[in-house]
């Protein structure tokens, strides 16, 4: 029975030993706050002309693929007016 009673009474002490739930979250926005000032952040010049290049990716595969769609669309509405 000793023993019981002190596994019950290591159980309650650990459980009252832990932080509260407001606790835990303010570390852990600390922590967040601590590890985003460790970050390497790029420069606005880079970040700038990184997009611009995005962009100008994205327009020419979008028009590259709108003229694919373009011609296999005709392509097939072509086969099927030559079966009719």
């Amino acid at each position: 029975m000793a023993e019981n009673e002190k596994k019950t009474v290591k159980a309650a002490k650990a459980k009252s030993d832990k932080p509260s739930l407001w606790s835990r979250i303010a570390t852990w926005f600390r922590s967040v706050k601590s590890e985003a000032k460790k970050v390497a952040w790029a420069s606005w010049k880079s970040v700038r002309s990184n997009s611009t290049i995005v962009i100008i990716a994205v327009v020419i595969i979008a028009a590259a693929i709108g003229i694919i769609d373009f011609l296999f669309q005709n392509a097939i509405f072509g086969l099927g007016n030559l079966i009719n």
